[in-house]
């Protein structure tokens, strides 16, 4: 499982290299380039699935995010 990735700012582009955590998605990133607060896109689970170089790792468990 692949706990390391690069988050992508799509605002500024500002890349980071980060460690998700292993049970649980996060919701929220503030990008360290320009400051925006990084929400998921709708539809996925958390800022590494829809930002980031992999996704996160319950899903590549092949487990359900839970999505409020």
């Amino acid at each position: 499982m692949q706990l390391e990735s690069t988050l992508t700012c799509p605002e500024c582009g500002h890349q980071t290299v980060e460690t998700m955590p292993a049970d649980a998605c996060q919701f929220f990133y503030d990008c360290a380039g320009c400051g925006k607060r990084l929400k998921p896109k709708e539809g996925d689970c958390c800022v590494f699935c829809s930002f980031g170089s992999a996704p996160c790792p319950p899903i590549q468990a092949g487990d359900c995010c839970s999505q409020t």
